[in-house]
C-alpha cells in the first residue's frame, strides 16, 4: 500500500489493484451505491415524468379553465364527484364562456387507470377534438374510447371487449393520446356504475379569449369553488412544486444517502483492519497522515465514479425496457438530478469513509506492526 508508487506503478493502477484484491466486495460496494443512484433517479424521474405527461395530457383537452368543488384535489384521481352536472349549463351562460364539457372522473384501481366519463359532443368541441386512429365515437352505453398508447400497451383494437370498473366494454374507437384520459366512457353510463347521478367531478371551460376575465366571472358564480387556467396547472405539474410529493423524494434521498454511506463504512473499516500491518509500514517509511487518509479516500472515490457509472446504466436500461413494456409510465430523467444523484453518492461514501481514513491514519507505527 504504498504512498509513492515506484518502478513506474502509478497511483491509478495502485487504487485497482487494491479494489482487487477483494473484488466481490468492491463489487457488492459499486452496486450498493449503483443503487442509491437507480433510486434517486428512477424515483423522482417516475414521479416527476407521472406528473409531467398527466400535466400535458390535461393541457391537451384543449381548455383555458377548469372548476373543481370546493377544496378539490390537484390530482383529478382523488376528485370526488359532488358538482351537480346541472352547473355546466349555467357557466355556459356567461357572456365569456365558449364552450363546456362536464367530466366525470373514475379511478380504476384494478388497472391503476384514470377513466373520463364525458358527454362526447361538448368534449369533443372544447378544442380540435379527437382524432381517431380507428374506429369511432361510442354509440352505445356499453362502449369506450381508448387512447393509443394505453391500446398498443394492452393489444386492444376495435370491437374487442375489455373490463373497466367491473363491467364489460366494447372498443368503440382508438384515438390520439393526450386529452386527460387513457380511457373515455359515455358519461351516463359512468354516472350510473360509480352511483353519481347528475353529479360530476369537474368542468372544463373554454373562453372566447380572455382567460383571466373568465376566471373572474366563474368565482362570481360559483364563490367557494376552485377555477384554475390550465396554464397555471401546467406550473404546478412539476414534482418540485408539488408539497405532496416533497416528503416523499426526501425520504427516496435520505434512504440512498444512508446506503452508500453505511455500506462504504463497513467496507473501509474492513479494509483498514485488513490492512494495519501494510499501514503500520508505511508510516514507518514516513507516509504522511495526510498521505494514508488520501489512500483510504481515493479508492472510496474510485468506487463512487464505478457505482454512479452503473447507477446511470441502470437507470437508462429500466426506463428503456419501461418504454417498450410499459409506455403508459413516463420516466423522467433530468440533468440536475444526475447531478445531485451523483453528488449524493459522493457526499454519503466520503461520509462513510471520514471515519476509517482518520483511524488509518492516526495508527501509531509499532503497534501496527505489531497487530495480528
Amino acid at each position: 500500500m504504498p504512498v509513492r508508487p515506484a518502478n513506474g506503478f502509478s497511483y491509478r493502477q495502485f487504487l485497482w489493484a487494491n479494489l482487487w484484491t477483494r473484488p466481490v466486495r468492491s463489487a457488492l460496494t459499486i452496486v450498493a451505491i449503483a443503487l442509491q443512484v437507480f433510486l434517486v433517479l428512477f424515483i423522482v424521474g417516475l414521479s416527476s415524468g407521472v406528473v409531467r405527461e398527466w400535466g400535458k395530457r390535461v393541457e391537451g383537452v384543449g381548455a383555458d379553465l377548469f372548476v373543481q368543488p370546493p377544496n378539490a384535489s390537484i390530482f383529478f384521481a382523488f376528485s370526488k364527484a359532488i358538482m351537480e352536472e346541472t352547473l355546466a349549463d349555467r357557466l355556459l351562460e356567461l357572456p365569456d364562456v365558449a364552450q363546456v364539457a362536464p367530466v366525470l372522473v373514475v379511478n380504476d384501481t384494478a388497472g391503476l387507470s384514470v377513466i373520463y366519463g364525458i358527454d362526447y359532443p361538448s368534449f369533443h368541441r372544447l378544442g380540435r377534438g379527437f382524432e381517431f386512429l380507428a374506429g369511432g365515437p361510442f354509440q352505445a352505453a356499453d362502449e369506450v374510447l381508448v387512447d393509443d398508447i394505453r391500446a398498443r400497451a394492452s393489444g386492444l383494437r376495435v370491437g374487442d371487449r375489455i373490463e373497466l370498473l367491473g363491467h364489460t366494454f366494447r372498443v368503440a374507437g382508438i384515438v390520439r393520446h393526450g386529452k386527460g384520459a387513457r380511457y373515455f366512457l359515455p358519461l351516463r353510463t359512468a354516472q350510473e356504475i360509480v352511483g353519481a347521478q347528475d353529479h360530476i367531478s369537474l368542468i372544463y371551460v373554454r373562453s372566447h379569449g380572455d382567460t383571466e376575465a373568465t376566471r373572474t366571472a366563474l368565482l362570481t358564480l360559483l364563490p367557494g369553488y376552485t377555477v384554475r387556467s390550465v396554464a397555471e396547472y401546467m406550473t404546478l405539474m412539476n414534482s418540485e412544486n408539488l408539497p405532496e410529493l416533497q416528503p416523499f423524494v426526501h425520504s427516496i434521498v435520505g434512504i440512498g444517502v444512508a446506503i452508500s454511506f453505511l455500506v462504504v463504512l463497513l467496507t473501509m473499516h474492513t479494509l483498514v483492519l485488513e490492512r494495519t500491518r501494510e499501514i503500520g509500514i508505511l508510516k514507518a517509511l514516513g507516509a504522511s497522515k495526510r498521505g494514508i487518509s488520501g489512500l483510504i479516500l481515493g479508492e472510496t472515490l474510485l468506487l463512487v465514479v464505478l457505482g454512479c457509472g452503473l447507477g446511470l446504466v441502470a437507470t437508462y436500461a429500466v426506463r428503456a425496457v419501461l418504454a417498450q413494456t410499459n409506455p403508459t409510465l413516463t420516466v423522467l430523467i433530468d440533468g440536475a438530478w444526475i447531478l445531485r444523484a451523483i453528488l449524493l453518492a459522493a457526499l454519503g461514501a466520503t461520509a462513510g469513509a471520514l471515519y476509517p481514513a482518520w483511524r488509518a491514519a492516526g495508527f501509531d507505527p509499532v503497534d501496527a506492526l505489531a497487530y495480528e
